[in-house]
Parts: structure tokens; sequence; C-alpha cells
């Protein structure tokens, strides 16, 4: 290639083009490398060039070199170097850093969408997150901030990046206490995101953020943005990012931490629906504690102040006596019946041994007990051997439910609990009763019908998608009503340590 060639392709090259001379420094570059690289050409030439000419990268994979601009921000190139007759190379590059980082926030986006997926604790679930928002490049740190009123404390439900941070809650409410602005606050009271750009020596200058100076001041940041979370239309929260100097928090990232916010909130919003089916079914316990053991327990107490008002009298009949003795042996076997089979509500823990039909049975055998409801069980042998037992746990729990409501809303006389095997190798499970459905609107299966318990059937809704399963509720056409769960094969199966939960 001549040297009048070259230059015309130095000139209407879109990319950047270099040539370096034997010492790997810029000999000429054209007008796209001067703007790539923030320089002018004449303080370019007889820099050293970032780009390693002896590096042989492995096949398939492309060359990259990084370049700190004079703003202060690391670019990343792509670049191809081909030596030249005369001596020296020409270089061809390309600025990459806003795919490179474009990439690194749809994969952590991902990710903290799996981490909201996969992950129990909701304090281990933001942590990730949180981490994800780190591990993209440009941010320093990152906390995520539960709010339910301004006028309240906040609670830190995730953070990365401060090193050291576990007294950061107390160290905040002190802040606050002193009276720092705080700009997250805005973010949360206003619902839309809050830019503050050199936010870091402004906090290192202020007396009143001093509890926090020893945090904030251990991550090399320099700018700051706060995203609300918000959930079902509430802002319940806000997720701070504090980026590196010469990063820009500006609309490009801000889609970014919004997308994070998004799966931060979501993962709030799903502990709080939690709490509150773990408080439905504390109450429904409870419930059923009154209506069978605290009764039978009362009657007990009466029994026997009948039986020692006899043994009293001047006129004891050993044969009422008697009799009186044996019912409330009957009472006493029946309650410590259903205080076993209550229990075993609570967590069905012998369900690994005893397997989820048995355990189906059992319920139902109390439930008849305590009810006069004849409930009838079906499945085919061996219906529930290759179910994970988390899985089990669920059928059990939406069975349970739907059992719950017949005896509250149905005034039913019998039931049939029937297991089956669906198509795809998954089980299907149908919970049919013969009371008051018929004669419900169609759109009623929705909302569970009236009088329906809403929050239980949204608790079996959840247990049943958990697993990519489907719920259904609604009437029959020839009266009484059908909860009916169908879960797919794959995901349901017992691995090896006994546990299938994909979570």
């Amino acid at each position: 290639m001549d040297e009048s060639t070259l230059r015309v392709l130095l000139e209407v090259s879109a990319d950047g083009l270099a040539v370096l001379n034997g010492d790997g420094r810029f000999a000429s570059v054209n007008p796209a490398a001067t703007h790539i690289l923030g320089l002018p050409a004449a303080e370019l030439l007889g820099r050293r060039a970032p780009f390693p000419l002896d590096d042989h990268p492995a096949s398939g994979e492309r060359p990259r070199a990084s370049w700190s601009a004079p703003d202060g921000r690391r670019r990343d190139l792509d670049y191809r170097v081909a030596p030249l007759d005369g001596g020296g190379h020409a270089v061809w590059f390309s600025d990459v850093t806003d795919v490179l980082r474009q990439r690194e926030r749809l994969t952590a986006i991902v990710r903290a969408a799996s981490s909201v997926a996969d992950t129990a604790s909701l304090r281990a679930t933001l942590d990730a997150v949180a981490r994800e928002v780190v591990m993209t490049g440009n941010i320093a740190a990152a906390q995520i901030l539960a709010l339910d009123d301004p006028r309240e404390e906040l609670r830190v439900l995730g953070m990365a990046g401060f090193g050291d941070a576990h007294d950061f809650t107390e160290r905040l409410s002190a802040c606050r206490r002193l009276g720092a602005r705080m700009h997250f606050m805005d973010a949360f009271e206003r619902g839309a995101p809050v830019v503050v750009r050199h936010r870091k020596q402004v906090i290192m200058a202020d007396p009143s953020w001093a509890p926090l100076h020893a945090i904030m001041g251990y991550p090399d940041w320099d700018g700051f943005a706060a995203v609300p979370l918000v959930a079902r239309g509430l802002t319940v929260g806000v997720i701070n990012a504090y980026y590196m100097p010469g990063e820009d928090p500006g609309a490009g990232s801000l889609a970014f931490l919004e997308a994070m916010a998004d799966h931060a909130a979501v993962a709030i919003d799903i502990a709080s629906l939690m709490a509150q089916t773990r408080s439905h079914e504390r109450r429904r316990l409870a419930r059923d504690l009154h209506d069978s053991v605290v009764q039978q327990l009362f009657s007990m107490r009466m029994q026997a102040k009948a039986l020692r008002a006899q043994l009293d009298g001047p006129d004891a009949d050993p044969a009422r006596v008697r009799r009186g003795a044996e019912e409330l042996a009957e009472l006493s076997q029946s309650a410590l019946a259903d205080l076993r089979g209550l229990v075993f509500e609570l967590r069905p823990l012998d369900l690994a041994e005893r397997g989820l039909v048995d355990a189906v049975r059992a319920h139902a055998a109390g439930v008849e007990a305590r009810t006069g409801l004849v409930v009838d069980v079906q499945a085919p042998p061996g219906a529930d051997l290759d179910l994970a037992l988390d899985v089990q746990e669920d059928l059990y729990r939406i069975v349970q439910e739907a059992l719950h409501n017949v005896v509250k809303h149905a005034r039913a006389g019998t039931v049939e609990i029937r297991f089956r095997r669906s198509a795809g190798g998954g089980l299907a499970v149908a919970v049919t009763d013969n009371g008051s459905g018929k004669g419900r609107a169609a759109g009623e299966a929705a909302t569970g019908g009236p009088g329906q318990d809403t929050l239980g059937l949204v608790s079996m809704r959840e247990r049943a998608q958990r697993w990519g399963g489907l719920l259904t509720a609604g009437p029959r056409a020839e009266g009484g009503w059908t909860v009916g769960v169908t879960l797919p094969g794959p995901g349901t199966r017992r691995a090896g340590t006994g546990e299938g939960r994909n979570r």
C-alpha cells in the first residue's frame, strides 16, 4: 500500500485509522481517530499508542485495548494491526465502550431477573441485584433502600461496593437527624429519577454527613443517581448508584438502572405478598384451632365438671360416671387427633416419608372428622414418587386451601380430590365439590366467586406458578366448584438431594 493511498484511507474512514512508527507511537491519525481518542492530532503525534503490537489473541477473538480519555473516561477499543512495507504499522480501531457497557447491562438485567426468581431471601435477592449493578464497570457502589413512609426509618435491603458497612442504616439515620440533604428522598417522593453530578465532594465537605464520611469515602465515585422502585403503582423504595469519576450518570445509564429497579421492586412486592399469604395461613390455622380443638377442650372441661358433680353428689351412679368418663376419653382422643393434624399443617415434615398422596389422605381424614364432609381421594399408584419435596409441599398447600374454601363457603356434602398424570409427564390435581357453585357467573372464576377467599386463591395461584404450573377455579355445569392445578414435568422432578425447587 503506497503512502498516498494510505492517506486517502486515513481521511475518509469513519473508524479510527493511525500509522504507528517502529516504537509504537502515533505517526499519523485520521479525524475519526482524534474524535475517538479525544485529543487533537497535534497532541497525539509522538504519543505512545495503546495498542500492544505483540499481542496475539486466541483464534476468533478480536484484540482489545483500553484508552484513558482526557475527560477521565475509559474507552474500550477494538483494533486490527497490519505491518507496513516501509516499517511501522497501520492500525484500524473502533470505540466499543458503549456496546460493551450495554452488553454488561443486559447480562446484569438477566442475572438480576434470575435472582428475583430463584432466591428465597429478600436480602439475598437485593444484594445480588446491587452486585449486578456494580459489576457493569462504570458504577462503583449501589444501594437498594426500602421505605414505607418518608418520615419513617429507612431499611437497607441490598448493598454492594461499600466494604464494611454493617451499620450503614444507623449512620444514615444520624445524618437525617443532622439535617443532611438526601436527594434519593426526592426520587422517592416524586416517583422519578434524580441525577446529581459531582455529589461526593459535596457530601465529604458537609458536616451533616459526617457519620457516613468513613463509608462514603471508601469507594472511588463522583456522580450519583437515584431511581424509585415502583410496584403496582406504589413507590416502595429507591435504588442508588454511585458512578466512578468521569462517568456520566445520564439518560443512557438511567435506562439500565430503571430496569434493575423494576426487578428490585418485584422482589419487594413478592416478599410482601408472601408475608400476607403467611399471615393468612396463620389466621386460618387459628380459626381451625378455635373451631375444632378449642371447642372440644371446652366440651371436655364441661364434661369433667359434670363428672365431678356426680361423684360429689349423694347418689353417685357408677354406670353414669363410666359413660361420662368414656365420652371424656373420646373427646380427648378426637382433640388430640385434630391437634396433630393442625400441627402437621404447619409444616408437613413427613412428606418425604409418607408422600403427597398419603399426606392429603391424612388431611382429608381430619377434615372429615371435624366437619362431617365426605372427602374421597383418588390417585394412581406412585403419583408423587418423582416429585421434589418442595413441589409436594406446594401441592399439599393448594389442596389444603381448596378444602378450606369448600368447608367455609360451598355448603357441600362431598368432595373429590383426584390426582392424575397430565400430558408431558406432569401432574394434575383437581378438588371438586357438590356445593353451591352452580349459577355463578363464569367471570367469577378469576376471583374465586362470591364469598371465596381471594387471598387464598392468590396463594394457590402463586404456588402453582412457582413451578410453571396453571391454576384454574370455577363452577361446574352440573353444580359445585372445581379447583384444578396442572404442573409440567420439567423442573418438578426430585433432584439427587431430594430438593427440586428452582429458587
